[in-house]
């Protein structure tokens, strides 16, 4: 639909490990350019905005954040975003999280992966939490996906442990393929002989090796080759060293708890929090979160300290599922202080067709809840509509510019404190534009 030149001052150089980054883009816009976009609002939530990542870990951004801009439609936000281009180096910004580390491109929750994110100026980082079958936990975004997000089944003596068995598709009868390997199925030193792939599997295959691929298109297999796994505590070591703060989601157990008997729920919540007292984590730089409200009620009621940045995640899968303004009121009121709602949640249609604060980010902020976003840079080409992540404003999304625009309603009009991404550097590179912590 639109397409303009990319601005003269874009470089693009190689980074060694991972993707094409370019030096940085700081702030720097017109007077009259910013005096025709609305005034920007900067959350005072966080009391240190900009985090000074280890010397080692220059801060970079690739190609994608000047594709996003040049993709927008002409407006004085596009403008101001391209106006961001000073050679000036990028702060990492807490606004933008690590959702999974940058898993667009990377394996999920490896090392590469996070490291790619820190690169990219993430200043939180998520492990989402799991546990193994002697209770050790590690990073993994399901407790049941190893089978489609590691090599267990390409190794034989793992794969006999896993809960299901890989069976080939059927195609006369029409059964895809299957499989369900978990990380309860293997212990902690079986575990770590895993590597991590894109997630991702094949229905139609009738081998091993057909089941493992399926990675789709608009990813990529080029920085898969090889993917390290981590523990919950050897992810909170690495996020020290690359200078970031910690968001750990305690996953759902996808086996009966209290786990062979003796690991309750309580346990393995109060395992997480353990992790970063070890290693000397203070509280204000911890958001655990939870889709189980029983978990956030835990933190708060054991371990207040960290429980105050608890994030209660909200699983609705279409705006009929939201809560309404007296439970978000309810949750204020039982001491919570951070909702995190998928994006469509946050937004609605005006009757012109603008975007605009959807009734439940008006009732959160009314209720006085902080809000984080989730997740950018999930859902692809946007060609032809954003798909689930986009549900509420489909309608005028038709090409990738249009994520910037979302993005900035979130920033400026809904006025969230972070947004997860599987790209940080889009992220980045708006917050470091638009000033925001």
């Amino acid at each position: 639909m639109r397409h303009l030149t990319i601005l003269r001052g874009w470089g693009i150089h190689a980074l060694q490990v991972a993707v094409l980054l370019t030096p940085v883009l700081a702030v720097a816009h017109t007077a009259e350019t910013a005096s025709r976009l609305p005034e920007l609002k900067t959350p005072t939530h966080h009391s240190n905005p900009h985090l000074k990542a280890p010397e080692k870990y220059s801060l970079q951004l690739g190609p994608r954040p000047a594709y996003l801009v040049d993709d927008m439609d002409a407006s004085p936000l596009k403008e101001r975003l391209q106006s961001c281009n000073t050679g000036r180096k990028l702060k990492r910004t807490m606004f933008s999280i690590g959702h999974r580390g940058a898993p667009l491109q990377f394996p999920e929750h490896t090392k590469e992966s996070y490291e790619a994110a820190a690169l990219m100026g993430a200043g939180i980082m998520e492990c989402d939490v799991t546990f193994t079958k002697d209770k050790e936990l590690v990073c993994r975004h399901s407790q049941c996906d190893l089978h489609t997000t590691t090599n267990i089944l390409a190794i034989p003596e793992l794969a006999a442990k896993c809960s299901q068995p890989f069976t080939p598709a059927d195609h006369i009868a029409g059964t895809p393929a299957s499989a369900r390997c978990c990380t309860s199925d293997i212990t902690l030193e079986e575990f770590k002989m895993l590597e991590g792939k894109m997630d991702a599997y094949n229905p139609q295959a009738t081998t091993v090796a057909e089941y493992m691929q399926g990675t789709p298109s608009w990813r990529t297999d080029l920085y898969a080759t090889k993917g390290t796994l981590m523990t919950h505590a050897e992810s909170i070591s690495l996020f020290k060293q690359l200078g970031v703060k910690f968001t750990p989601e305690l996953k759902s157990a996808e086996v009966p708890m209290p786990y062979e008997g003796t690991y309750s729920q309580a346990d393995y919540a109060q395992q997480l929090i353990n992790e970063y007292r070890n290693a000397g984590v203070k509280p204000k730089d911890v958001w655990p979160q939870s889709f189980d409200i029983a978990d956030i009620r835990y933190w708060l009621a054991n371990e207040p300290a960290y429980g105050r940045q608890a994030v209660y995640l909200d699983d609705a899968n279409d705006p009929s599922e939201l809560p309404s303004l007296q439970e978000l009121q309810g949750y204020a009121a039982e001491g919570f202080n951070i909702v995190a709602p998928p994006m469509w949640a946050l937004l609605e249609l005006d009757a012109n067709n603008n975007i605009v604060p959807s009734a439940y980010a008006r009732n959160a902020k009314s209720a006085g809840l902080d809000i984080i976003a989730w997740s950018f840079e999930r859902s692809g080409p946007l060609k032809n509509g954003g798909g689930w992540y986009y549900q509420t404003v489909n309608p005028v999304i038709n090409n990738d510019g249009d994520m910037m625009e979302v993005l900035h309603v979130m920033a400026q009009d809904v006025g969230v404190i972070g947004v997860f991404s599987d790209w940080p550097a889009s992220v980045s590179y708006y917050a470091n534009c638009m000033g925001l912590p």
